[in-house]
């Protein structure tokens, strides 16, 4: 199985256009981030996970990926306490608005949310074993906010790949392709690609 090439990774894990298997998603970690965050203003909470972003992109540049990985969970964290606080019966500001989230807020949770998400599987795919189950789960994430991502459509397509779901990561890399035609990191998954559907293809014809 070949792996991954160190371009998947490398599209700039922090802008706008991973894990160690420790996901942030449910239980009780937020719910105890949201306790801890007790009357903190959403503001409070948004600055300090772009402050957690921040220093995970610093960690990714610095080639201490495990750390970046660290950072980018605390960033999450923060995000998911500012939205439990929001539920009913949450922990709100006294004097919060009644209304929760105001819409910029509301566009710099999501915006945070998807480069911590794309930042995450570019450091996962650093890895000497790369989780490529965790790569697709954290790419498909930020898909369902940007549907347009070419980073999060490009590692799919990669991750799908490594995961012998060769149709999905033709899908996915062809997507990526529509949105970056001359990307040769792109070009290339495709020619592998295609080339693993194209010796399936053949096996089944011989086993006929």
């Amino acid at each position: 199985m070949e792996r991954a090439s160190p371009a998947a990774g490398k599209l700039n894990a922090g802008g706008r256009g991973a894990g160690d298997g420790h996901g942030i998603a449910g239980g009780s970690q937020p719910r105890a981030a949201a306790a801890a965050a007790g009357g903190a203003e959403p503001g409070e909470l948004i600055g300090r996970a772009l402050d957690f972003k921040s220093e995970g992109a610093q960690c990714y540049k610095d080639k201490k990926f495990r750390e970046a990985i660290g950072k980018y969970h605390r960033a999450l964290l923060e995000l998911k306490a500012l939205l439990l606080s929001q539920e009913p019966g949450g922990q709100r500001p006294a004097n919060a608005a009644a209304g929760g989230l105001s819409e910029e807020q509301r566009q710099a949770v999501e915006a945070i949310e998807v480069d911590c998400y794309n930042s995450l599987a570019a450091c996962l795919l650093q890895a000497e074993l790369v989780n490529y189950e965790r790569v697709k789960e954290y790419c498909l994430k930020v898909l369902q906010k940007e549907g347009e991502n070419f980073k999060a459509l490009y590692r799919s397509g990669v991750a799908f790949y490594h995961l012998g779901d060769y149709n999905k990561a033709l899908y996915y890399l062809k997507e990526a392709r529509s949105r970056q035609p001359t990307d040769t990191n792109v070009i290339r998954y495709i020619q592998l690609t295609e080339m693993k559907l194209s010796r399936c293809s053949q096996r089944e014809k011989e086993a006929l």
